[in-house]
Parts: structure tokens; sequence; C-alpha cells
């Protein structure tokens, strides 16, 4: 039931998210109207403070969507493509050294000749220029925070989060109730393990007939580094050291004015409960190469994010009464190219053309087969089919054989002799063991330098929340984080959030207590993913709220 005091808007469709495949679907409607010389009310709501500001990624791009959507933007005045790939490398890291992987060797497609190196934030801003240059109508600041529903049982739209509520619920005299935006067909683009998509999977059942999908956390810096060490266009991926007990890697990416964006991700079905991949990560930069890429310079911004990592068995059912799954919201990253920005926004595209269709044919909340159908029949299904057996081999037999049985599989596909088996995924809470049958990793102490703590990482990520509001990391059951996973896993949230928002004190007391630092969130999802009871829920805080990532 809505609240009586709530406002309404209509529009034929709204999109909740501004990322790649929020703003491509916006804009290909847009454009769609223009040729035929109708009109289609779009809107797209954005939680961040702005477009961008929550947006992360290493990140190079494939320009193939790009070129799809709109062919002249190399013409275009500022489009943020100014830096193209002229050095790919794949390092095999050693606690002291390092090999490159024959390029010669790397299936075709792995190449990243053609491609950008680019702050996705900054695509996201001018893909968003772009989008309200033709009409659309783009609110950063409010959260979508319900899914609203017609008597049929269809989605109706969604509604924005009240703002100026308590912690204790109580309203405030700032209250204002949120907005609920009608719509013909709803969008959800709201990235990674978003909020929404995880509440609608189950009452369409979408992931019936697919793996369940498991992620990655990737935790990003970005240097000004030494001009003399700077290579504009270089990209270097690294494997191997310091990963002992998990799966990942890292990139660093040499990109416009001096700065290199350095990254590292960590698979999260990873077992042993001592594992902070933030420390990982901080682990990872002293490597002496990358130590010595980074003397003389200075870290300027930091954040994290979940990535999917599930591909092609993963992805679950698009489309449903009223509304239908783009981008990460229905995870369609290709993990071994380490690219999903364009196929997110070509299924934001492919969307955007079943809902045109549906709406100019009078429809309205039914399901967009027409979607679906297109994803079936499109070069994205194609690509991540190509790779759908690299994370399954790679977890299943580690790093050196597991990349070596990928790279033959891969190959293969390539060479059109398709595998005739998928592997499948197991949830990545599932996979955590107990603490005394691990060893504790030797994480580096901080120097501030070269490696850093979270508290001070966050604080580049100019992450803010407004203290006084109800809390939006939800514990199902209070009594678990001390009685079940404090015994059982040392409460693996303390080291897996890369925020610091978790702890437990007074353990050396005998008192120990479960503290939720909300104000630190980054909004990157892995408390919500990886908990072993799925005890914390991410919801979404008032609109504003969280990281504002520049340039990043």
């Amino acid at each position: 039931m809505s609240e009586p005091e709530r406002e309404s808007m209509e529009y034929d469709v709204v999109i909740v998210g501004a990322g790649p495949a929020g703003l491509s679907a916006a804009i290909r409607l847009k454009q769609m109207a223009a040729d035929e010389d109708k009109d289609i009310e779009v809107c797209v709501l954005e939680k961040g403070s702005e477009v961008g500001a929550h947006i992360l990624s290493g990140a190079v791009v494939d320009p193939r969507a790009m070129d799809e959507l709109l062919p002249d933007w190399r013409d275009m005045e500022g489009h943020p493509f100014t830096v193209p790939v002229v050095e790919d490398q794949h390092l095999i890291l050693s606690k002291s050294g390092h090999s490159a992987f024959p390029h010669v060797l790397l299936p075709p497609f792995m190449d990243n000749d053609g491609c950008y190196t680019v702050s996705l934030g900054n695509v996201c801003r001018w893909l968003a220029s772009q989008a309200e240059g033709m009409g659309v109508e783009i609110f950063p600041g409010f959260a979508a925070a319900e899914v609203l529903f017609d008597e049929k049982g269809a989605v109706r739209g969604v509604a924005t989060g009240a703002t100026g509520i308590a912690k204790d619920g109580e309203k405030k005299p700032s209250y204002e109730a949120g907005m609920e935006l009608h719509a013909k067909y709803t969008l959800f683009a709201e990235g990674v393990r978003g909020h929404l998509t995880k509440e609608l999977k189950p009452i369409f059942d979408l992931e019936r007939d697919c793996q369940p999908q498991v992620y990655g956390l990737g935790i990003k810096e970005l240097w000004d580094v030494d001009p003399e060490k700077h290579v504009e266009g270089r990209v270097l991926h690294t494997q191997g050291w310091p990963l002992e007990d998990a799966n990942g890697g890292g990139f660093i990416y040499h990109q416009a004015d001096g700065q290199v964006a350095l990254g590292f991700v960590v698979w999260l079905g990873y077992k042993n409960p001592h594992i902070s991949p933030f420390q990982e990560m901080q682990k990872w930069k002293t490597h002496p190469m990358i130590a010595e890429l980074l003397k003389g310079g200075k870290r300027v911004s930091y954040g994290a994010r979940a990535i999917n990592d599930g591909g092609y068995q993963s992805v679950p059912k698009l489309a449903f009464p009223g509304g239908a799954l783009v981008g990460c919201a229905a995870g369609f990253l290709n993990v071994p190219r380490i690219k999903g920005t364009h196929t997110a926004m070509k299924s934001g595209m492919m969307a955007a053309e079943a809902v045109f269709a549906a709406v100019q044919a009078g429809r309205a909340q039914d399901e967009l087969t027409a979607y679906q159908e297109a994803y079936d029949h499109s070069w994205v299904k194609a690509e991540l089919k190509k790779v759908r057996n690299t994370v399954p081999l790679v977890k299943k037999f580690g790093d050196t054989a597991g990349t070596g049985l990928a790279g033959i599989t891969m190959w293969l596909e390539h060479l059109k002799l398709s595998m005739p088996f998928t592997l499948g995924h197991k949830p990545d809470h599932e996979g955590l063991g107990r603490k005394e049958h691990f060893n504790k990793p030797v994480y580096p102490k901080p120097d501030g330098v070269l490696t850093f703590d979270r508290l001070s990482s966050v604080f580049l990520s100019n992450t803010n929340h407004e203290e006084d509001q109800p809390p939006h990391l939800v514990l199902k059951d209070p009594d678990v984080p001390i009685e079940h996973n404090l015994p059982l896993y040392d409460e693996p949230a303390q080291r897996y959030c890369p925020a610091g928002v978790y702890e437990v004190v007074g353990e050396e007391e005998g008192d120990p207590k479960f503290v939720i630092n909300a104000q630190n969130c980054v909004h990157c999802k892995t408390c919500d993913i990886k908990d072993p009871l799925q005890n914390i829920n991410w919801v979404v805080p008032e609109g504003g709220g969280g990281p504002n990532y520049p340039n990043m």
C-alpha cells in the first residue's frame, strides 16, 4: 500500500539507474521516437548525488555498442574516449618478480586493440548530457526505494524513498514523502546486486532456469604518477601473487592527464574467512614492479564495487510483466575480457527497442518477450557463451591449471568447436570455511605512502550519509553476527567489507558486540553477497547518500 500523501508522475518509461545500460536505453528510446516522429516520455532515476557519483569501473571499454548507439560519437563534442589502448600485457606475478603471458596465446577476442581506457563515471556523465539533450528527464539524488505493482501483479513503476525520517522511524521537520513514478514499462538498471532487482527475482521466478550469480569485489585507486613513468594507453593485467586462498587479479591502466587506475579483484567465492580483499589489494601494491610505478606518486581517489562473475549461465530471465532487467542488474560482464560496458549498453538498447514497439502498439504492463528474443539472438549472448566455462574452471583447478584449461576452451570456441557442456556455479556465501581450518594471511602495516588503512581510503571516496536516518544495512537476525559468525568464522564482515563498516568490539573484555558504521558504506554490496547466512540485507539509503566518485 502506498502512502496517501505521495504524489505521482506519469511516464511512458521509467529507468532505474543512470549507468551505461540505463542511459543507453533512454537515448535509444528518444532516437526511435525522433525517427518515427513520435513522442515518448522517459525518466531516469539515479540514487547518486549526480550522474556518475556511484559509477566505478576499471575501465577499458570496447566501443562496439557505442558505435551502434551513437555512430558519430568520435566527432561529437566532449566525448570521453580520448585514450586508445596502445600497449596490452598480461603478467603473472610472483612475490618479487613477474613474467609476461605470451600475447599470441590469447584468443583474438581477448585483444584490446580498438578499445579505450576511460573513467566510466565520465562516460556516464557524457551519455547523460546526450540523453538530456534529447528530452530525457534525469533525476539524480532520487533513490528508487520501492517497486509498485498494479492489481494484476505487473510492475507499475517505482517510488522514491521518503526523506527526513529519523533512525527511530519518526518524521523529522524536514520530512518529505517519496514520489511515485508510474510507467507503462520500468527498466531496472541498478547495477550489480540491485536491491529492487533482488526483490523482483523471486516474485517473478526469474532465476528458475539459470545458475546462481557469483561475484567479485573490485577495489580501485586512482594515482597521479611521475610523468616519466606514465605511458598513456598502457594496459596491464596481473594474476598470481599475492592471492593464495582466493582467485582474482589486478589491473593497471595508464589513463589521461598523467593518472593511473589501479584495481584489484577478489572473487567472493573464497573459503578462507580470514581474507581481507582490501588488504590483499594493499599487499599487491608492494610488488616491486607496482611499487616502483607508484614511487613519488600520490593517491587521489578510492572506491570499491562488487562485479558479476557468473556470466552466460547466470543470466536470469530478463523480462516480466511491466518491466525488464538491463546491464549489470542482469549480469552481462565478460570476465576474461574484464569488460561489461559494451554488453550493458547493448542490453539497454535491446530493451528500449522492445519497449518502444510495445508502447507504439498501445500495450502496457505486459511481458517484453521481444527483449528476451533479441538477447537470445544477439552478439551479447554469443560473446558470453564463448567464455562461459572460464570462471568455473579457474575456481575448480586454480590459477595455473584452471587458466590453461580455460584458455583451451576459449580457443576451441573461437575455432567454432563449442564445448558440449556448461559448468555451474555455487553461491559465494556457501563456500566459507571454519576459521580454525585456515591460516591468517600476513598483511603489511599501512605506511600512508604506498599502503593505507580503510578509513583514510573511505575519506577519498567522498562518502557521506545523513547519520540520523533509518539504517540501510539491516540485520535479519541481530544475534547472528556474535552467536554464529564470530565463533565459526571470526565474523568475516570485519574483513570482507572494504570500507570498515563492520566491527566487533569488546571481544577482549568477553563482551563482544557487533557495530555497524553505516555512514562509511560505499555501496559495494559485498556484505549482502558474502554473509554466510545471508543475514545482512542492503536497502537503499536516502537519495544522494554514498560515495561521490570523481573521475572513477
